[in-house]
């Protein structure tokens, strides 16, 4: 398969919008886009299948690499392994189900449409990029788009959220740049030239010194976007803000671009230099556990509740790379899925509430059950999957990281899992807080008696990501068999490493 079609398939899209004139032809081209983005992304997982089937055992498959700029050996190389594919279906979902959930939207729609499609091209590239410049393009591609999307069609203290973001995760990006250029300089190809290839690198061995040196700058740049702490400060003000889908794409992928970026980049490349920060990592993974838990409890606002329970969430993908065991690597990249999925589906659900009800504080809604039980039954889903409820897929995801980091048998360690399990017991009280508040009881604003249910956009966005939820958490293993073997490659490299020092 030509992985360049991700590329090309949202790039085009994009274009198409540009042209279109009325609302009902850029609705039509972003949703054909859409859809076109998710049938490319399981076309690629059943090809990725055919190939491990046919005995192909290629670390990276579907690969081509162009020389982009030969003067410093930048590439357009591009691959992907089984953890790619999966990043790669997470983002089909949300953007699709951010194109529908955002179907109505009249102000300016051209415009938005153009930059959510226009953000899907920094992710794909992202993810399938072997060229570490490459990788760093496309990484910094979703930044602009971002920002326009919150100061122009967001909410509150738009421009004070976006301005924020933006200085947060481009201060983010030139960490990660310092890193890279720190790794190149470091690097002999062939020739004596040095080298942007990540495969290239991975069969290096890049001095301790130098690994100790730059991995804070490209582990802790790749943490700003996955909300380490305490980096974490953006996410709130951002998500809140933030229109509907702009809080599904920030929160279902952005945030996951920081966790990958961590595992492939900072962690398979500098595996000397991971061992030695992982009790630095876990220390600040189990701090945003407990806090983004325990703040979320302070949280009367749906969005800000949701936006802190990210920081706590996405605490779990951190704290499992940095445990450095197969199963916690397997479990933190089940987690960037899940929780991908299911925050993209309480924003979605949250933005349905706002929509209708004209306020997002708990407290003063109630009994929505009552009059809108689609779009009711769609948040307590969300919620139940975020408290990790047996059958969803955020229970599979978080046990997977649990057992995982418990098989450390460092006191450190052990202390760490049992501190982020017990999490969970907060996460519980909130979403029921929230559930009990918003959901249930007696209908709090009679004058919004007649506000209706969802609409079939809306209904079609919820049950694309509900699908995906319940694919993992009733049936976990096709995931875990997908992502496996990339996770002991890394697992190997890491190990290998170890053992020649």
């Amino acid at each position: 398969m030509n992985l360049s079609l991700l590329i090309f398939i949202p790039l085009l899209t994009a274009f198409v919008i540009l042209l279109c004139r009325g609302e009902k032809q850029v609705r039509a081209a972003a949703l054909a886009g859409g859809v076109a983005q998710m049938l490319a992304g399981f076309i690629l997982l059943v090809a990725f299948w055919q190939e491990r089937e046919t005995g192909n055992t290629t670390q990276m498959l579907f690969q081509y690499n162009h020389q982009w700029f030969s003067p410093l050996q930048i590439n357009y190389h591009v691959g992907v392994d089984g953890i790619s594919v999966a990043m790669i279906l997470l983002t089909s979902f949300v953007v699709l189900a951010g194109i529908l959930v955002s179907w109505k939207l009249e102000k300016m729609s051209k415009e938005f449409f153009f930059l959510l499609i226009f953000l899907s091209i920094g992710a794909y590239g992202y993810f399938i990029s072997l060229d570490l410049f490459t990788l760093f393009f496309f990484l910094e591609i979703a930044v602009i788009p971002k920002f326009l999307l919150i100061g122009i069609w967001g909410s509150g203290k738009k421009q004070y959220s976006a301005m924020k973001l933006a200085l947060m995760l481009m201060g983010g990006s030139a960490m990660v740049f310092v890193g890279l250029l720190g790794l190149y300089f470091n690097t002999n190809a062939a020739g004596g030239l040095h080298s942007f290839d990540l495969t290239q690198i991975a069969q290096m061995h890049i001095p301790l010194r130098v690994q100790k040196l730059f991995f804070p700058f490209v582990f802790g740049g790749f943490g700003v976007f996955g909300a380490l702490f305490p980096f974490h400060t953006w996410v709130p003000d951002g998500h809140s803000s933030a229109p509907t889908a702009a809080s599904m794409f920030l929160a279902g992928i952005s945030m996951k671009l920081g966790g990958y970026g961590c595992l492939r980049v900072a962690t398979y490349l500098m595996p000397d230099a991971a061992h030695a920060y992982a009790p630095v990592i876990i220390v600040l993974a189990t701090i945003a556990i407990i806090y983004g838990a325990f703040a979320t409890m302070m949280q009367t606002d749906l969005k800000y509740i949701n936006a802190y329970s990210s920081v706590s969430h996405c605490g779990f993908v951190l704290l499992g790379i940095a445990m450095l065991t197969q199963t916690s690597i397997n479990g933190a990249v089940m987690q960037m899925v899940s929780h991908g999925l299911m925050t993209a589906l309480f924003f979605a659900a949250i933005g349905m509430i706002y929509d209708r009800m004209h306020t997002r504080v708990a407290a003063q809604l109630g009994g929505l059950l009552k009059i809108m039980p689609f779009i009711s039954t769609v948040f307590v889903l969300a919620g139940l999957c975020s408290l990790g409820l047996p059958g969803l897929s955020g229970f599979v995801a978080e046990a997977t990281v649990f057992m995982g980091a418990w098989q450390n048998p460092d006191t450190l360690y052990r202390v760490a899992t049992i501190l982020s399990c017990a999490s969970i017991v907060v996460t519980a009280v909130y979403i029921l807080r929230a559930v009990g508040q918003a959901i249930m009881g007696p209908l709090k604003k009679t004058d919004q008696g007649n506000v209706g249910d969802a609409s079939w956009n809306e209904k079609f966005a919820a049950v694309i990501l509900l699908a995906g939820i319940l694919a993992i958490g009733v049936a976990p293993f096709w995931l875990y068999k997908l992502i496996s073997p990339a996770a002991e490659v890394v697992i190997q490299h890491v190990t290998n490493a170890v053992i020649k020092n």
